[in-house]
């Protein structure tokens, strides 16, 4: 073990990524970056990262922030719940800790969106404790060191074992995120470089051969497909948006209503049942829009849209928290799912064209 954690030092201090969270051991940006960086990439973090902590740069700022200014600062990011949490959690370190972060473990896995990984990352690198971490890029080296014959799912709480093993007690803040390097950079899943790795000789998978075999995986089911129909309302110069339920998929979110086509329906006949069934008003489709295809974590869906017009009633928040008339301008100041964003420019770039039309029917005119 202790020739591991020697190598992997050497390696870290000649190889190790400069990242800006590491340049700081302030418990409340590292849980900020853990949190982004759940299920995301880090070149897509960084900018997110930076953003975000200058608008928010206390624990006491993020309580005390507006959740829909939370929530735009993390659009785009996906997997909105984890902002949801970490706004949830700071309110709660403010009532309970004075808005200071804990240091113990079973306190920080106590708030929302912290699991075993992420207290293990901010406590390692914030304060240096000897806390083990098993995100996906640990598990893939730790699979690969002991040539693990099961799929890493199935042995969680092996490698919880033997990442508490391996991990250096003197330096846990600077072996872990070696550890997590190592696995982003060099122990990749697919064409790992075996020949830069510190670990090369003690590696049980590369000794047997097994390096591109493992580690082993479950095969994924299909994700299933969805139809989904959405109608961008106008009412003069103005364009209908809601927020999305606290109880539902992408809670606080804002987008033009619309929902499932039913079986025996189309996609028009959708929009306006759901815009009815939703908020309460009668409208028209006037024209297609677009049709865009959006992949989410467990299911893809092919989302058509329609331009509508208004025609009666009073637009309620029958199946959402709020409705709202907006002009085109405002739709940036608001918080949309990825797929709702994709219509963005389909929308402007009709909303030009009428515009344009307009003005040439005018300047005919005698």
């Amino acid at each position: 073990m202790q020739r591991l954690r020697e190598s992997l030092g050497r390696w870290y201090r000649a190889h190790g990524r400069d990242l800006p969270w590491r340049h700081t051991q302030d418990p409340y940006a590292i849980w900020v970056s853990e949190v982004m960086l759940q299920q995301t990439q880090v070149a897509t973090v960084i900018p997110y990262f930076q953003r975000w902590m200058q608008a928010l740069p206390r624990i006491p700022d993020l309580a005390a922030a507006p959740q829909q200014r939370v929530l735009k600062l993390w659009e785009g990011l996906g997997y909105y719940r984890r902002a949801l949490n970490l706004h949830k959690a700071a309110q709660i370190l403010m009532q309970e800790q004075q808005g200071t972060f804990p240091t113990d473990l079973e306190t920080v896995l106590a708030l929302p969106g912290i699991g075993r990984t992420t207290a293990g990352g901010i406590l390692s690198a914030a304060f240096n404790q000897p806390v083990p971490i098993l995100d996906g890029n640990v598990k893939r080296v730790l699979a690969r060191l002991v040539a693990l014959q099961h799929p890493p799912a199935q042995c969680l709480p092996l490698l919880w074992q033997l990442s508490e093993q391996v991990l250096d007690p003197v330096q846990p803040r600077r072996f872990n995120q070696a550890l997590m390097d190592l696995g982003a950079t060099v122990c990749r899943p697919k064409q790992p470089r075996c020949g830069e790795c510190p670990w090369q000789a003690e590696c049980s998978a590369y000794n047997r051969g097994q390096h591109h075999q493992l580690p082993m995986s479950v095969p994924r089911p299909s994700r299933p497909h969805k139809q989904i129909a959405v109608a961008i309302v106008l009412r003069g110069k103005e364009i209908l948006i809601d927020q999305r339920l606290e109880t539902s998929m992408l809670s606080g979110l804002w987008e033009f209503p619309g929902g499932k086509i039913e079986p025996g329906e189309t996609a028009a006949e959708c929009v306006v049942r759901e815009v009815k069934e939703e908020i309460g008003i009668d409208i028209e489709v006037v024209t297609e829009l677009a049709t865009i295809e959006h992949a989410y974590t467990h299911f893809t869906i092919t989302l058509i849209a329609f331009i509508c017009r208004y025609l009666s009633g009073e637009a309620r928040p029958l199946q959402c928290t709020e409705v709202r008339w907006v002009r085109p301008a405002e739709l940036s100041k608001f918080p949309f799912p990825g797929a709702n964003q994709k219509l963005f420019p389909y929308l402007h770039a009709w909303l030009a064209e009428q515009r344009g039309a307009l003005d040439s029917e005018s300047s005919r005119d005698p």
